[in-house]
């Protein structure tokens, strides 16, 4: 199957006062229609920042990004990171929607929710204000929002969390884009919403078939809902696999560690949970060895000195490790 979004070394560097920070280095993944990929790791290690490269949303008196994100689907066949800003907004929202991390401060406080529905519609498909207006009505209702034609008519602030964030999907799924890009939905609300949040999600991507990004620290959530999982560490993509193979089969000692750290109720007696010692690496340096190397317990020489490349593990199963954890030795062909 051919992918809907491949993205080949992408870097973002910011330029700032103290020096270049490498945010990005060299990330290669794809997409593919209809699948739940996420993108798991530790806060600042590049996630968002990867995201928002492909959609052109970083400053750009300060971002530096270059790589290649080819976007396939139905006759469209376009490196993302080559267009005009003016192009690009052909591409977002309409084929490509982004669901912000904070639905607060993402919507706007002056505007109604039901206005910033129908005006996605109003841009992009074209709709008239009667016709936005039905159709946002029936998106609220799709996601589970009581009594749209009341709400239609109120302000963000007038929303509990969960409903923010309803209202943001309405908005990231009006013109059924091909791709859903979730940047930490479920972040600051209750358990039971986040649940509720999920299984919206999971529904309305059986519903409309929609290829999604969701991106999450949390691997509780990610063995219920992904398909595939991309872990990211330092700026870096250091492993990719099928969810299930992950869980089971974890092959960078980062994602070991990641995964040491779950609670579970399956464990019979006391079972001390995993910790990383140390600290993420200084992105003001660019990457010249393994990124981990300073918190790995199974580092030796090769890792301080080159920057291992993708090994194939399994069918789809990628590490980026010098050491074979599988077998409990280094790589043979390092």
């Amino acid at each position: 199957m051919k992918p809907i979004l491949a993205v080949e070394k992408l870097n973002t560097r910011f330029e700032t006062f103290a020096g270049s920070v490498y945010a990005v280095n060299d990330i290669n993944f794809e997409l593919f229609p209809g699948e739940i990929l996420a993108v798991v790791g530790e806060s600042g290690s590049g996630k968002s920042v990867t995201m928002l490269s492909l959609l052109g949303l970083l400053p750009g008196s300060s971002s530096r990004v270059s790589g290649r994100a080819q976007f396939s689907t139905a006759g469209i066949d376009v490196d993302l990171l080559s267009l005009s800003k003016s192009e690009l907004n052909r591409y977002r929202g309409n084929h490509i929607s982004l669901i912000f991390q904070d639905a607060l401060r993402s919507l706007n406080p002056v505007t109604t929710v039901g206005e910033q529905i129908s005006e996605s519609l109003i841009t992009h498909l074209g709709y008239n204000k009667k016709k936005a207006r039905r159709h946002a009505l029936e998106l609220l209702e799709l996601v589970g929002i009581s009594q749209p034609d009341k709400r239609y008519s109120s302000y963000p602030h007038m929303f509990s969390g969960g409903m923010r964030q309803r209202a943001m999907i309405a908005i990231a799924i009006s013109c059924k884009p091909e791709i859903l890009i979730a940047d930490e939905p479920t972040t600051a609300l209750d358990v039971t919403i986040q649940s509720q949040i999920l299984e919206l999600a999971r529904r309305l991507q059986r519903e409309l078939g929609m290829a999604v990004i969701w991106i999450t620290h949390d691997l509780g959530v990610v063995a219920g809902l992904a398909d595939r999982v991309l872990v990211m560490y330092g700026g870096t993509a250091v492993e990719i696999a099928p969810v299930d193979e992950l869980y089971e089969n974890p092959r960078h000692p980062y994602t070991e560690g990641l995964l040491g750290a779950i609670p579970s109720i399956a464990n019979k007696g006391i079972k001390r949970l995993v910790s990383i010692d140390g600290s993420p690496p200084d992105l003001f340096q660019a990457p010249r060895h393994c990124q981990f190397v300073w918190r790995c317990p199974y580092a030796f020489e090769p890792c301080w000195q080159n920057i291992p490349q993708n090994y194939e593990i399994n069918k789809g199963h990628y590490s980026k490790c010098f050491y074979d954890l599988q077998n409990n030795r280094p790589r043979t062909e390092v």
